[in-house]
């Protein structure tokens, strides 16, 4: 699905019914399947996301406020104050957004952590309606129907992708179910000074929590040292092998997935984003944690 034009999209974000009076947004720079501004009315400050279902993403809006609204009722994420088709209106934080430098200070993972904890364990109480599950290796399999029907210039290699996707499936074996924030990006942290905050729920979904885990890895190239350390912190014991290799095959599947997510907006998205180059820089990422992974 194409974006909306940035005009067409201000429009919207001006012309909502909840502002006290005539409103000037202001594009938010960070968003690559949103348009995003800010709005200032009446004195405060809010965030306004403008973005349709995005079905070649599996991004579905009604999933990305029911999980929205379960992150503000978690303590997870700014106040929900108004929705409608296509928009969430969120409060402003003021804060730094994160990046991935951030993300590996030692002190910095440690809040982390329990963010993600109280994502997949306190969320679930709070969801209301309908919610997806986010299945990495299904959203792997439609990426790449869907890289097929649109003659991506990468189809010479989706055949190997798929049968290293279908490996590590198998590898990662049975799992545990819980409620997974799916993009773990640095972006999607936010620092107010006194805590953090988890942002941007379009993936949300019910799913392992290896994902998150190996996510947050492959996202922020966190080192051995780390990852040893948020198994174990998060599990409560020391890995064991078993739960090496079903972690190591999701670190995988976490960048086969940013990768092929960035092959399909290369050629689906209008959105002024450098996804050849995203898709180039994921994609030796992807081959260097699989060549650590089978050798």
């Amino acid at each position: 699905m194409k974006g909306m034009p940035l005009s067409d999209a201000k429009q919207k974000a001006a012309a909502l019914p909840i502002w006290r009076g005539p409103v000037a947004p202001e594009p938010l720079g960070g968003g690559i399947t949103n348009q995003n501004f800010t709005v200032v009315d009446g004195g405060e400050k809010f965030v306004v996301r403008v973005g349709d279902d995005i079905p070649h993403h599996q991004v579905m809006r009604f999933n990305e406020r029911a999980a929205s609204q379960a992150a503000q009722a978690a303590g997870l994420s700014p106040a929900v104050v108004h929705t409608q088709a296509g928009i969430l209106v969120l409060r402003f934080v003021e804060g730094k957004t994160l990046g991935e430098a951030d993300v590996r200070e030692p002190t910095t993972l440690a809040r982390i952590l329990p963010l993600i904890r109280r994502c997949h364990t306190e969320m679930p109480k709070h969801l209301r309606g309908p919610v997806l599950m986010f299945w990495v290796f299904h959203v792997l399999r439609d990426y790449a129907h869907t890289l097929r029907a649109g003659d991506s210039r990468h189809l010479p290699r989706l055949g190997d992708l798929m049968e290293t996707a279908a490996r590590l499936e198998e590898a990662v074996g049975p799992v545990e179910i819980v409620f997974g924030h799916n993009d773990l990006l640095a972006a999607n942290f936010l620092d107010d000074g006194d805590r953090l905050w988890l942002i941007d729920w379009d993936y949300a979904g019910f799913n392992s929590p290896l994902f998150d885990l190996a996510n947050l890895a492959t996202n922020n190239e966190l080192a051995p040292e780390q990852e040893d350390w948020l198994l174990a912190t998060y599990f409560a014991r020391a890995p064991d092998a078993a739960l090496r290799r079903s972690y190591g095959a999701m670190k995988c599947a976490s960048l086969l997935r940013e990768t092929m997510w960035s092959m399909v907006s290369e050629i689906h998205s209008t959105l002024d984003f450098d996804y050849a180059g995203y898709t180039a820089t994921n994609l030796e990422r992807f081959e260097r944690a699989l060549s650590d992974f089978e050798g």
